[in-house]
């Protein structure tokens, strides 16, 4: 439930379509229900103006089918599922053709992001880039994310430091930007380019891409925190759908 949500309720309350017990008992749904194995926040896009998500991992199929089933009843903004494997598709791909959802899958069956009921398109500048072919299935997390909350991001992939000169032919496109997301992994140098280029937020994501000294990623993600370009901001490692939050969070549902 968010907050057109609300203003509808109360709009059918004051033209008389809608009685106002029926109404407290709608609102009543506020502000989470529970289904014993999850408690499934409803106030979330109403506080925050973002739904809850729901992470794959550790879920049997069935609980991740009833808690999608639980997003889908109750209000009409986008539902995202991250880090599915298949059998978790297979249920969520269920209960979208029983409620007559389109849904859409980005990403390998072992660990996709799965979004139903999109966000209206809006009008925002947004790149995603990363450093290299390997950053890919981060990026292709958060421009799913990016997708269910509205948001059409331009992507360049395979833009690192390695061969700067393939950024360069993009350096309108990167200063035309409204946010940036930055994907690299190895020693997460790309963060600091871009950081230094790019006009508003710069969102710095890195990978567990690397030989042995990249640590799996701890390198990337201490190098980008140490970034001498102002003002980077960093996610955690592999966390394509924090980089895209973070997005919407900087520019906000424009609604």
């Amino acid at each position: 439930m968010d907050t057109s949500d609300v203003e509808t309720i109360l709009t059918q309350v004051a033209a008389g379509d809608l009685e106002p017990a029926d109404a407290a008992r709608l609102l009543a749904r506020l502000p989470f229900s529970d289904l014993g194995h999850a408690r499934i926040d409803h106030h979330r896009s109403l506080r925050q103006g973002m739904p809850e998500a729901v992470y794959g991992p550790g879920k049997a199929p069935r609980e991740v089918a009833e808690i999608v089933t639980e997003l889908l009843a109750s209000g009409t903004g986008p539902v995202i599922v991250t880090r599915a494997d298949e059998a978790q598709i297979t249920a969520v791909r269920a209960v979208a053709e029983r409620s007559g959802t389109e849904l859409s899958v980005t990403g390998h069956e072992s660990s996709a992001a799965v979004v139903l009921r999109p966000a209206a398109v809006l009008e925002a500048r947004v790149v995603v880039i990363t450093a290299g072919t390997a950053d890919g299935p981060v990026a292709d997390e958060c421009v799913a994310v990016l997708h269910a909350m509205g948001y059409q991001p331009t992507v360049l992939r395979d833009r690192g430091v390695a061969g700067i000169h393939r950024l360069i032919g993009d350096l309108d496109i990167v200063l035309d930007a409204e946010a940036t997301v930055v994907i690299a992994g190895m020693e997460g140098a790309l963060a600091s380019v871009i950081g230094g280029i790019a006009p508003g937020p710069v969102i710095a994501v890195p990978t567990s891409v690397g030989y042995g000294a990249a640590l799996e990623g701890v390198t990337a993600l201490l190098a980008m925190m140490a970034s001498c370009a102002a003002g980077v901001t960093v996610v955690g490692i592999d966390n394509g759908f924090g980089a895209g939050m973070a997005v919407v969070r900087a520019l906000g549902s424009r609604s």
